[in-house]
């Protein structure tokens, strides 16, 4: 069984223990044994990353632009192979999971370009014969952790910015899923990331999460993952003044009005809320639907949810893998058991049968769920979601926004009017108009509000206002 290591400093290091990486649509299959870093092994690789830091910061950006559509080119002829790694070590089918390391290669590429279009202003003074002048310069070693659900997406639009903008950096990905990125890892050393531009640190979080976010020479830290660990960094961070990003939950709603095209609203709700096994944070949590086509639209969503086909993550024909870890399927099943005591009528969600052994869930509906119940208001992360019915636009946008979260929402109408007013009153930081809340590009901004993001955007341009700070500078010539 083969066994993959750290890489620091330019050097693939054993850990101190290692991981064992299960596929969780057959669970005797073992991918491979997975180097888990310690502390020490932390500070081997800041300390590897603020050396090479000077060099890297002011190299010219068509070397940096040229690392990075290196690596975008290599994701690109090897997407097949990454592909079948994530679909392997996650459970998203081989389709989603080809089309997501596609994604990555798309913002590696896009981030060379932008390595070579840094742009600053020139400033007229108020005092005569004075240049003002801002440049954006990189904020220094940052570290990135990141998620089980997109293993290779987030990583790729956390890591490709960062050197973009001259940065070093520290990768912790998701203990559960560190395949796709020691891929990524091989990808970007084998393209001729300098010793020390980037590291990574493969690993728990209470370990190598907290050794990155204490640590005095990280300057910067981006994190995609759960509410609470989110707060609790925030909290540890700000103790070092760190410039932090956070990136955590989401409980969206889609909207679906009596005047919507049903032949788009059911299908766009069958994919934010079940593809991906409704792993995403993006997902349609709660379907907020028009009293007048309620039962119409129930009746054709969860029989379009019955047919999916559930199964191996590599078989073609499977629409919707499964669950990513046995302590997940235990808590999708258990809110399944909340959603039926608070009184909804749950539709599926029982655990299904594979052709191996794995975490299979059937999609489930809790159909009418009021706003209230905790299966409405907490995220499940799950193939779970409510109905919940609205007596017109003014009530639905009204329970669209009763939320702690404000990631993404989407309305399904024939409407102008209503798909107008929608955007202008949604407290979400995307907004879909009969599209899926799951689905963005990865050249504008991502993210939102409330209790679902801090900090700055992630993606496309928006980028540097993290991963760079400003220096404005007078000249005086005499």
């Amino acid at each position: 069984m083969s066994h993959h290591k750290n890489l620091i400093a330019g050097t693939w290091v054993s850990g101190t223990d290692q991981s064992e990486n299960i596929n969780p649509s057959d669970l005797s299959d073992v991918i491979g044994h997975y180097a888990r870093a310690d502390a020490r092994q932390v500070d081997d690789a800041v300390h590897a990353a603020r050396d090479a830091l000077p060099k890297w910061a002011h190299a010219s950006p068509q070397v940096r632009a040229d690392l990075l559509d290196a690596v975008g080119i290599a994701i690109l002829a090897q997407k097949d192979e990454i592909g079948r790694m994530l679909a392997r070590e996650e459970g998203k089918t081989l389709v989603e999971a080809v089309g997501e390391t596609v994604r990555a290669a798309q913002i590696f590429r896009f981030f060379a370009g932008e390595a070579i279009r840094v742009a600053g202003d020139a400033i007229s003074s108020v005092r005569p014969e004075i240049d003002v002048n801002v440049t954006r310069e990189p904020v220094g070693v940052v570290g990135l952790i990141t998620p089980w659900n997109f293993p290779i997406a987030i990583p790729a639009w956390k890591i490709a910015p960062a050197l973009a903008y001259g940065n070093t950096v520290v990768f912790k990905p998701a203990d559960l899923t560190p395949g796709s990125a020691h891929m990524l890892a091989q990808i970007i050393h084998k393209a001729g990331a300098p010793a020390g531009v980037f590291n990574l640190v493969m690993g728990r979080g209470p370990v190598v999460g907290n050794a990155l976010v204490s640590h005095p020479d990280v300057k910067a830290i981006s994190f995609t993952g759960s509410v609470p660990v989110g707060r609790q960094l925030l909290v540890d961070a700000a103790k070092g003044k760190k410039k932090v990003q956070l990136e955590m939950g989401g409980k969206n709603p889609m909207v679906v009005m009596n005047d919507a095209d049903l032949g788009i609203a059911v299908p766009a709700c069958l994919n934010g809320a079940f593809f991906s096994t409704g792993q995403r944070c993006t997902a349609s949590s709660r379907l907020i639907v028009e009293a007048g086509i309620y039962d119409e639209f129930v009746d054709k969503l969860s029989t379009a949810a019955n047919a999916l086909t559930i199964g191996d993550a590599l078989d073609p024909a499977t629409q919707m893998g499964p669950v990513a870890s046995a302590s997940q399927l235990k808590n999708n099943l258990s809110y399944v058991d909340i959603a039926r005591d608070e009184g909804a009528t749950v539709l599926g969600g029982e655990t299904a049968s594979g052709a191996k052994d794995g975490y299979y869930q059937k999609p489930a509906l809790f159909v009418d769920a009021t706003n209230d119940m905790r299966s409405s208001r907490e995220e499940i992360f799950g193939p779970c979601a409510s109905v919940i019915k609205a007596a017109d636009f003014d009530e639905a946008i009204a329970l669209a926004n009763d939320t702690e979260f404000g990631l993404a929402s989407g309305i399904c109408t024939g409407s102008l009017k209503h798909a107008r007013e929608f955007r202008k009153q949604s407290q979400a930081g995307m907004v879909m108009v009969n599209l899926p809340t799951a689905g963005v590009d990865y050249h504008v901004p991502f993210g939102g509000s409330k209790g679902s993001s801090y900090g700055a955007r992630e993606q496309g341009r928006y980028a540097a206002e993290f991963y760079t700070t400003v220096k404005t500078a007078y000249c005086f010539a005499g």
